[in-house]
């Protein structure tokens, strides 16, 4: 292959969902089986949060939360900064490479308001429930963490009001007609599509540079950067966002990025027990009212706000201004939960049980149950795509008879 077909094929055009995500859950196995750690970025943010606290005088090194998710050095010292501070470097890479970087400003005032309270609620339910969509979706459940199913459902359930609140009138923009002269031109502009592809391959080579020399002198965090390049990569690419999955799931009954994603956990989940039965440790948190609730803020925020920790990382650097918003309200609401952590862990988190699907069935138990309920999903997804489409139909011939008997 040529390399300029080579370059439009794989490095402009958008990548299919289905094999971007399945890469991203084979991505996340070996991350997980190389550093120890498991691919999750809204931990990560809520330090970046307590470090700004830290310039208004607070002390978030006393805070409960930080004590268990660990608050020592910066970004640059640990794994998931590092991770993060690569997947950033593989958006912004992927975005040049495509010319598909442009400052677009948000369309109206509600737009702004709507990012910062659905941040603020997302990011305060993903820290509740100890981890995002990713820490549930591509590492909680491939991990065995029962936890991680509650979250996952009641995000289900939160992202349907969410869905439904969002329909509501006060959230429709009016829209303006204007009077042009001419079509606008759909063509680029070759020199600057050049030299923003140049300068991607800059940044996606000085990532690559730092992280190996990085791995001279701490292999973990070199690695971590190179696998957060990956998921950068893969996430701006293929457009991987699980806000548009669960939103077009309710409101057009579009399942294609539902099930890829049940199908990328599936593949992951494999990986994580051959891991696990090496001796590796899987990461299994609180089973408590904590994930159900979290999920429920979780899956209603990131539709209110219109993108969820994917979504808003790649979107925001493409120059998508309503995300830096979504962005900064996830790090506020992050921030937020770790302060009054001590005042409701006891209650919602911290008295109930870890539990481990391996533990509770027995290994290859654990991995049959495992699979069984990913199925149900995705029966699930094949039943209210057929559901709603039938129900669609349904409602457009009865209009349209009604139409033919007024006339």
């Amino acid at each position: 292959m040529r390399w300029q077909d080579f370059k439009t094929q794989y490095l402009i055009r958008f990548w299919a969902p289905l094999p971007a995500v399945i890469a991203a859950g084979i991505l996340s196995t070996y991350y997980f089986g190389l550093t120890g750690t498991f691919w999750a970025v809204t931990g990560e943010f809520t330090r970046w949060g307590g470090h700004l606290a830290q310039l208004f005088g607070a002390n978030p090194h006393e805070w409960g939360y930080f004590k268990v998710i660990g608050f020592e050095g910066t970004p640059l010292d640990r794994i998931d900064g590092m991770m993060i501070i690569g997947m950033f470097g593989g958006c912004i890479a992927a975005a040049l490479w495509a010319n598909n970087i442009k400052l677009r400003l948000p369309q109206h005032r509600i737009r702004i308001f709507q990012a910062v309270l659905g941040g603020i609620i997302a990011g305060f339910g993903a820290r509740l429930a100890m981890g995002c969509n990713l820490a549930a979706f591509f590492t909680g459940i491939p991990q065995f963490s029962l936890h991680a199913w509650f979250f996952a459902l009641a995000t289900a359930v939160g992202s349907y009001f969410g869905a439904r609140f969002t329909l509501l009138p006060m959230f429709r923009i009016p829209v303006k007609l204007q009077k042009v002269s001419a079509a606008s031109p759909l063509t680029q502009n070759p020199t600057q599509a050049r030299r923003r592809f140049r300068l991607g391959m800059v940044i996606f080579l000085l990532i690559v540079i730092w992280g190996m020399v990085e791995i001279t002198q701490s292999p973990k965090l070199g690695i971590a950067m190179l696998f957060g390049l990956g998921f950068g990569l893969l996430i701006e690419r293929a457009q991987i966002c699980f806000t548009s999955a669960f939103r077009d799931l309710w409101i057009t009954g579009r399942t294609h990025m539902a099930k890829a994603i049940i199908i990328g956990m599936a593949v992951s989940a494999v990986g994580i027990f051959s891991y696990v039965q090496m001796g590796a440790q899987p990461k299994i948190m609180w089973a408590g009212p904590n994930a159900v609730l979290g999920g429920l803020l979780f899956g209603f925020g990131i539709v209110l706000a219109g993108g969820c920790e994917t979504g808003w990382m790649y979107r925001a650097v493409e120059g998508q201004i309503h995300y830096w918003w979504v962005g900064v309200g996830n790090i506020i609401g992050a921030t937020i939960l770790a302060y009054f952590w001590d005042d409701f862990a006891p209650a919602l988190a911290t008295n109930y049980d870890k539990v481990n699907l391996l533990d509770t069935f027995g290994p290859y138990g654990g991995l049959l149950v495992t699979y069984l309920l990913l199925g149900l999903a995705f029966a699930a997804m094949l039943w209210w795509e057929k559901r709603f489409f039938a129900r669609k139909n349904t409602a457009q011939q009865l209009s349209l008879e009604t139409s033919k008997e007024s006339l």
